[in-house]
């Protein structure tokens, strides 16, 4: 039976995002209010399956420390905290922190690029459609390294690129490009916002290359597995002993 987490890294690199901080956070401020069921709109209910998939792949246990980095309003944090571990919730975005505030675990404002943790201090670290939004995704997944204890576990859940042709032009021009603005305007608190997110997933590199991203950063047994044919994929790592 063939893994569905092949293998593929050799060569690492950078990705050159140019995205100012606080334009982010603010951006996500404006769409906190109704965030939660704009997605569930969107992806059809599928996020709820991908926020389970992401807890599986991190194998937790109960009383390890998880960071969930741009957990926005916690709700996949509190996905996390079903496997017993201690689930702490960090996000740039005070809005959707607030906007979380009803769910029971552990936020910090924190930015990815300068996290708020000492070395070590977790057993495993997850990200969830966030990445792509930091200015330097190299160095936010070295923070992510940093504060991971030798050993730890890394998961990455982020929108992907499709590698069946037919169906990547439709996903990326009509999908992206069309649909997902129009939901949006009749589902979010900021419609305008959505229209960055879906250029930022057009320009977001495929799974290979992340896959070497995540390597150069210091994560070693890097694997991806691909969900929604490619529009979603789920990569993992480990934080060498």
């Amino acid at each position: 039976m063939r893994s569905p987490w092949p293998r593929r890294v050799q060569r690492v690199s950078r990705a050159e995002l140019d995205k100012d901080p606080a334009d982010v956070a603010a951006m996500f401020d404006g769409v906190a209010k109704r965030y939660d069921l704009t997605n569930t709109v969107l992806t059809a209910g599928q996020d709820r399956r991908w926020r389970a998939l992401t807890r599986e792949a991190l194998e937790l246990r109960p009383g390890q420390r998880v960071l969930d980095l741009a957990a926005g309003t916690a709700v996949s944090t509190v996905e996390l905290a079903k496997s017993g571990a201690y689930c702490v919730a960090a996000d740039f975005s005070l809005g959707m922190l607030r906007a979380g505030a009803g769910r029971a675990v552990p936020k910090v404002a924190a930015d990815a690029l300068h996290l708020p943790f000492a070395d070590g201090s977790f057993d495993a670290v997850t990200i969830s459609f966030g990445l792509r939004n930091v200015a330097d995704t190299a160095r936010a997944l070295g923070e992510l390294a940093r504060v991971t204890r030798p050993g730890g576990r890394l998961v990455v859940c982020e929108f992907g690129t499709p590698s069946w042709t037919p169906y990547r032009v439709v996903y990326q021009d009509v999908m992206l490009r069309r649909v997902l603005p129009a939901i949006a305007r009749r589902v979010s608190s900021n419609p305008d916002a959505y229209t960055y997110l879906s250029e930022s997933i057009v320009d977001w590199p495929p799974q290979r290359r992340l896959a070497e991203i995540i390597a150069g950063a210091g994560w070693s047994r890097v694997a991806w597995r691909d969900l929604a044919g490619g529009a979603v994929a789920l990569h993992r790592a480990v934080r060498p002993a």
